[in-house]
């Protein structure tokens, strides 16, 4: 079996984006919780802005997830992690997630990194690699973090802040 390659995304992988989002759409409605809904163009971008990850066995899709900013580069999020279901239960997940934050630590040094949450797995990732439980109103103000939780499922409970 080749090996699972987890890389910086690129505009080399915009080919992927499709796939990415059926995946993520998938996964959200098996689970019916929360990843927000990403426009194509918006995961381009990403890929070029070398603020995403990806991982790939060979041309096969494998896994995802991408970086934000809020608050003036104050805040990073890591967002949209997502796994293909062919490559689960082998912590690609896990990789995934240390490459993002890797990443959003090379870039923004001094910035407050989290990671939004409805899935017990993903939890229980976070805890192993670090991140701190917060509550939601010690997250960014930036009004363009709290717009782009519109498009996630558990929306409702956010609103509550």
């Amino acid at each position: 079996m080749e090996e699972v390659k987890v890389m910086v995304a690129d505009e080399s992988h915009i080919k992927y984006i499709d796939t990415i989002l059926t995946t993520i759409a998938e996964a959200a409605k098996k689970r019916g919780s929360g990843i927000a809904k990403r426009s194509p163009e918006y995961v381009a971008t990403k890929m070029r802005e070398a603020k995403a990850v990806i991982a790939l066995q060979g041309d096969k899709f494998a896994g995802f997830s991408y970086i934000e900013t809020w608050g003036n580069k104050h805040y990073v999020t890591t967002s949209g992690l997502i796994v293909h279901p062919d490559f689960r239960g082998i912590g690609l997940a896990k990789r995934i997630k240390n490459l993002t934050f890797t990443l959003a630590r090379q870039r923004w040094p001094h910035a407050k990194i989290f990671s939004l949450t409805s899935g017990s797995a993903v939890m229980k990732m976070n805890t192993q690699l670090g991140y701190l439980p917060v509550t939601f109103a010690d997250l960014t103000d930036d009004e363009s973090f709290w717009r782009g939780c519109e498009g996630c499922i558990n929306v409702d409970v956010l609103k509550v802040v």
